[in-house]
């Protein structure tokens, strides 16, 4: 999908908007299908204006992607807000799967893994080879025990708690994916505390958030300036596009009145 032409002003966009536009200055996109642009919280009324950048490689710097296309943008009291998959791939964690060798212990894993709707998660050769990798097979094979125990008593994301964040942060191929991104296994970033820091910083000490944002919920895996609470709230219906919206980054700004 191409980013909207470009307007003079920086003047921010009518927030009740359902749909991405390029008033006043903003290339900012639509939310995900069925997601509106402004979320009631326990904290107050936000606007989250996903916003366009190019197609992400491992040859771009997170820090220049987000001056780009997300520092005009901001305002003070703004939070910014970053999938941590264009981290992870500006680090050069991104793989396609045909230079992915996956152990005989990572096919067996894979085969007890309950495949969901919301994406094949480890559930595949390629993602558990991933798992195995990050956390080690003995963490993997109590995670996999604690759950087949629990599961009868209808405990959910028991697998994930003990497997720790690196393995939930591993996304798989999927059809919505923006080529060759929809072909490979994308990790977690290596440090994203770390990197929302330094992002942070070149932006003026500005708030920023690197998330980790699916169907089944949100994970805040790096935070500068921000309580990560507040933005787990705001982005809780995942509302940015990973697919042709092309939209990894959000600003999140309070909504007066």
């Amino acid at each position: 999908m191409e980013p909207p032409s470009e307007i003079s002003t920086n003047k921010a966009p009518d927030p009740d908007s359902k749909t991405g536009n390029s008033q006043s200055g903003w290339q900012f996109g639509n939310p995900n299908p069925g997601k509106k642009l402004v979320i009631e919280t326990a904290d107050g009324r936000f606007a989250r204006y996903p916003l366009y950048s190019h197609l992400v490689t491992a040859e771009d710097d997170i820090v220049a992607v987000v001056r780009e296309h997300a520092s005009p943008y901001l305002e003070p009291d703004d939070i910014l807000a970053i999938s941590e998959k264009i981290v992870a791939i500006c680090e050069g964690r991104s793989y396609l799967l045909e230079d992915i060798q996956p152990t005989r212990l990572a096919a067996f894993m894979s085969k007890f893994v309950t495949k969901t709707p919301h994406g094949i998660g480890i559930g595949s050769p390629w993602t558990m080879e991933f798992a195995l990798r990050e956390a080690g097979a003995p963490r993997i094979f109590a995670a996999a025990f604690a759950s087949a125990v629990t599961k009868p008593f209808g405990k959910k994301g028991v697998f994930y708690r003990i497997a720790g964040p690196k393995v939930a942060a591993i996304d798989g191929p999927t059809e919505g994916t923006i080529p060759p991104y929809n072909h490979s296994v994308t990790l977690g970033p290596s440090n994203a505390q770390g990197s929302a820091a330094e992002i942070s910083a070149a932006l003026g000490g500005r708030a920023v958030a690197i998330i980790d944002a699916n169907d089944l919920g949100v994970n805040i895996l790096g935070a500068a300036g921000v309580d990560p609470a507040l933005v787990a709230k705001a982005f809780s219906d995942n509302p940015l596009g990973q697919g042709e919206e092309q939209t990894p980054m959000a600003v999140l700004r309070r909504v007066k009145g």
